[in-house]
C-alpha cells in the first residue's frame, strides 16, 4: 500500500468510527507512514551503517506499529497497556536514532521528528482511552 492510499483511508475514517481491524487506527496509520519515512531516510545512510544505525533505526520504528497492531486484539486492558507501552518505548528509542542520525549529519530529522512526536501524542490518547473504557 502506497503513502497516498494510506493518507486517504485516514481521511475516510477521521468520523471516529470504530476500529475493526488494527489498520483502523489512526496512530497505527500514522506509525505505518513513519516506517515507511525511516526506511526511505535509512537508504541514503553510508554503507557503512547497513548493520548499524540503518538496521537498529528500522528495527525500532517497525516495534511501534507491530506492537500497537498486537494489543490491538489482546482482550484484557492491561495486556493492550502494556503492548501500547512497549510501542512508547520503541518511540522514545527513535527520537534518539533521530539525533543520532542529525549529528552524524546523515540528514534533516525535523520532519521526521514532528511526525514521531505526533504519533506520540496520539498514542497517549489511545492508551487513556483504553484505561478510561473500563472506570
Amino acid at each position: 500500500m502506497r503513502i497516498e492510499q494510506i493518507e486517504f483511508r485516514m481521511k475516510e475514517t477521521e468520523e471516529r468510527i470504530p476500529a475493526k481491524t488494527f489498520e483502523d487506527l489512526v496512530v497505527w496509520q500514522k506509525a505505518h507512514i513513519f516506517v515507511l519515512a525511516v526506511y526511505k531516510l535509512t537508504n541514503d545512510f553510508p554503507k557503512s551503517e547497513t548493520y548499524g544505525l540503518s538496521a537498529q533505526f528500522r528495527r525500532a520504528a517497525t516495534s511501534i506499529p507491530a506492537n500497537i497492531s498486537e494489543g490491538f486484539k489482546k482482550k484484557g486492558t492491561n495486556d493492550k497497556v502494556r503492548f501500547m507501552n512497549i510501542a512508547q518505548g520503541s518511540l522514545e528509542e527513535c527520537k534518539y536514532y533521530l539525533v543520532l542520525t542529525k549529528d552524524l549529519n546523515y540528514a534533516d530529522t525535523t520532519g521526521l521528528r514532528e511526525q514521531l512526536d505526533e504519533v506520540g501524542k496520539i498514542l497517549q490518547a489511545y492508551m487513556s482511552a483504553i484505561k478510561n473504557s473500563n472506570s
